[in-house]
């Protein structure tokens, strides 16, 4: 495809998401580039409607939704590369990625293929009518059958894989067990019961983490605690399971319950694909009742207000998307977005971060959006999955007081 073609297709499907988004014609049509002979004047009005129609939306049109499909669908079928990251105690144990995990085996990793087949899900059960709904449908058949999920609780269960994914696969995998909850669709319904085995051996293993974690992980990738911990309570409150419910919000007080002057101003590393600040934020606006996570806010982010215009938490660019560390980026971006969406909708109407998160998060939307499907596996394999969580407002939902 020549450059003149991508950016001519880039523009025309600008316009459609604007039109689809309900931005109404006359809006759409102000954003157009007004007609210059000044190449910066045009490059500039572009950027300007292509801002405008992605601030505005809150879902994906069918179109969107079936391109980020079949972006998925070609990773979870994707053995290698592979990324396995195991402890083998003797040779025999070696196997290939397919052999050790029959239903998680493609998109470079286990964790990248759990969220996929969560996004796949997501999108089957959000946009039915998107062209590809029959292959994901057959895609979840074959890979989510009650002998690959057996296989892989069987794997999860061996006393030398005990850390491997913990925390970060593990809770996607929950999310996508809640994905499937209360769908009502044969095929889902079989899908969802296939999972229980591996389930409960996840929900044991992290029972039996949490107790000895004397502190939590702070860091902008995987094993990042906060992160983990907001979708295991989001789990744990969706099934009422009231044991694991207690002990994730005892541990996420004593971990982050005293958290004052988060260095903010150190975000982000060189290949963050989380803000371990926001990610905390985030988890915590989940644990604290809504007059004691403002109080919290304030004195963990003391200086946010200014922080969230000044250039100190703005989206970052991505100078090289076929490194597979350097667009972790693209992600930051991305989860960015959701956490601060997600703190402002705890916060209320009129508390004086609110409109300056809502701001900075579809900043940070934008600039993730653009790195989705960008031809380049190191991030195609996986992007999809933050974009998903982003637009669709993921876990705001599940929150309780």
């Amino acid at each position: 495809m020549s450059n003149l073609f991508q950016k001519l297709y880039v523009n025309v499907r600008l316009l459609s998401l604007a039109l689809f988004w309900g931005l109404g014609s006359s809006f759409v049509l102000a954003q157009l580039p007004v007609p210059s002979s000044n190449p910066t004047m045009k490059q500039s009005a572009v950027a300007s409607a292509e801002q405008s129609a992605l601030l505005s939306h809150d879902s994906l049109d069918d179109l969107t939704a079936n391109d980020w499909a079949r972006l998925v669908l070609k990773g979870v079928g994707t053995e290698f590369p592979n990324k396995l990251s195991l402890v083998y105690s003797s040779e025999d144990q070696i196997k290939t990625p397919r052999e050790h995990f029959p239903a998680f085996f493609g998109s470079f990793d286990w964790h990248s293929s759990v969220h996929g087949h969560w996004v796949l899900v997501r999108l089957l059960k959000e946009y039915p009518s998107i062209e590809s709904a029959q292959q994901i449908r057959d895609v979840l058949d074959r890979h989510l059958s009650a002998e690959n999920l057996r296989r892989e609780a069987d794997f999860f269960s061996q006393d030398e894989q005990k850390s491997f994914e913990r925390m970060y696969g593990w809770a996607w995998f929950l999310r996508l067990t809640m994905e499937l909850d209360n769908w009502q669709d044969a095929d889902a319904t079989r899908w969802r019961e296939n999972l229980r085995p591996l389930e409960d051996v996840l929900v044991s293993r992290t029972e039996a983490y949490l107790p000895l974690l004397t502190y939590p992980i702070r860091i902008g990738q995987h094993t990042d605690t906060s992160f983990a911990l907001g979708q295991i309570l989001d789990y744990a409150r969706a099934k009422k399971q009231v044991k694991l419910e207690r002990l994730v919000v005892e541990r996420s007080r004593a971990f982050y319950g005293s958290d004052t002057d988060y260095p903010v101003h150190y975000e982000p590393s060189g290949h963050d694909f989380f803000s371990s600040c926001w990610n905390e934020a985030d988890l915590m606006r989940r644990v604290l009742p809504a007059d004691q996570f403002e109080d919290w806010l304030s004195s963990f982010v003391p200086h946010a207000a200014a922080q969230l215009t000044d250039g100190t938490i703005a989206p970052v660019d991505v100078s090289d998307v076929s490194d597979p560390k350097i667009v972790h980026l693209a992600g930051l971006n991305l989860s960015r977005a959701w956490c601060l969406q997600s703190v402002a909708s705890a916060l209320r109407e009129d508390h004086p971060l609110r409109q300056p998160l809502i701001a900075a998060a579809k900043l940070h939307l934008n600039a993730g959006m653009k790195y989705i499907n960008s031809g380049h596996y190191e991030g195609d394999h996986w992007l999809a999955t933050f974009g998903l969580y982003a637009i669709e407002r993921i876990g705001i939902e599940d929150a309780t007081d």
